[in-house]
């Protein structure tokens, strides 16, 4: 799972990326339109993984991942900058965009001043933009081919048409609804407006949670006149990319310390990347042993038998049935061999639509 972070230029994007990955590549005070893509995987926060591991002790820990990039940032009206950003985006799941959220007049912005729904808006058409053009020369290659005697694909031009409408109204697609045909014929077109979407507002640390909620409250407003249900493609959240980044430098020790004094649980990058998990409508199930307790990664409404080819092709080949019990069951038991005595772990078939949390063994015969 790969997430683009994105925005405008000089949002703080590398900053957060720092935080997330621990890295520390360097950041700019001016405008850059030179940059190598900088990609790096991160785990999953997940607490349940840390007690199975607590409870089973195994040789090995293998946690849930989610990858990031971070590359240049987009500038208004710069098309040809614009385009090399999206070149690299098409290719993720999902976008993570900043929005500059911060004063700090040591770092230029770009539009001239410090105006986070301004500048929310303003990636959002650059994105719709960038997908009209996609969609404008698509129907002029299939109109000269049909000048040509090529018989064009009627279906492919309606539901182009109905883009070509949605983006002139300034409309994302992802607030479209197309069905399985029409998604197939639109997927290689890797349009930006439709992808899966978190919003961060990159905050100083002394914002206000007073200010943080208005921004989040606007943002929602801003979405909403796209689809009541906006929260099923786009999440939005604030945080400080600064402060988190001290934090990340910080041993386990001092950073509980730190947060403690905060009266905060946990880093807000945390959230982060378990929003930009969820976005993408994905679960995690455990397998547990002495060897090793796993995180596994599926979509959401995936069987036992799709799920135990996640793990190898031949379960999912040779699937009999699923020993399954789920993570607050087990953990209330404390054991596997005595929810087996009390028979409570289930035997579930191939169609058994794996929950999150659930923790299986696979049987399997090849």
């Amino acid at each position: 799972m790969r997430l683009s972070i994105t925005g405008l230029a000089n949002t703080g994007k590398t900053t957060i990326f720092n935080a997330l990955t621990g890295l520390d590549l360097p950041t700019s005070l001016y405008i850059t339109r030179e940059m190598e893509p900088q990609i790096a995987t991160v785990r999953v926060p997940d607490k349940r993984i840390e007690s199975l591991a607590h409870i089973f002790k195994p040789k090995k820990v293998t946690p849930t991942t989610v990858e990031y990039i971070d590359y240049l940032g987009l500038t208004k009206g710069d098309v040809q900058q614009n385009k090399k950003v999206f070149d690299f985006i098409k290719e993720a799941d999902a976008i993570v965009h900043v929005v500059r959220s911060f004063e700090d007049e040591a770092v230029i912005h770009p539009l001239g001043g410090i105006e986070p729904l301004r500048d929310l808006e303003t990636v959002e058409f650059e994105f719709i933009f960038g997908d009209l053009e996609l969609v404008t020369k698509r129907l002029q290659r299939i109109e000269e081919s049909r000048k040509k005697g090529k018989k064009p694909k009627d279906e492919e031009i309606k539901v182009l048409l109905r883009c070509k409408e949605a983006l002139e109204s300034e409309r994302p697609l992802r607030f479209v609804q197309f069905n399985e045909e029409e998604q197939a014929i639109l997927r290689p077109m890797q349009f930006l407006s439709d992808k899966p979407e978190v919003i961060v507002f990159n905050t100083d640390e002394y914002m206000s949670a007073e200010d943080r909620q208005y921004l989040i409250k606007k943002a929602e407003e801003y979405f909403k006149k796209f689809s009541p249900h906006y929260e099923d493609k786009v999440k939005i959240i604030s945080l400080s990319g600064k402060l988190e980044m001290e934090l990340s430098r910080m041993t386990p020790e001092e950073q509980k310390e730190f947060l403690s004094g905060l009266g905060i649980d946990e880093p807000a990058l945390n959230k982060l990347i378990k929003v930009s998990y969820g976005l993408l409508r994905f679960i995690s199930f455990f397998t547990v042993g002495e060897d090793e307790v796993r995180a596994w990664t599926i979509k959401e409404g995936t069987n036992a038998q799709k799920a135990a080819g996640k793990i190898h092709s031949d379960m999912e080949r040779g699937f009999i049935r699923a020993e399954v019990v789920g993570y607050e069951e087990f953990i209330k038991e404390g054991s596997l061999s005595s929810l087996r005595q009390k028979g409570l772990l289930r035997l579930e078939g191939k169609d058994y639509i794996v929950k999150d949390g659930d923790i299986i063994n696979f049987r399997f015969n090849v």
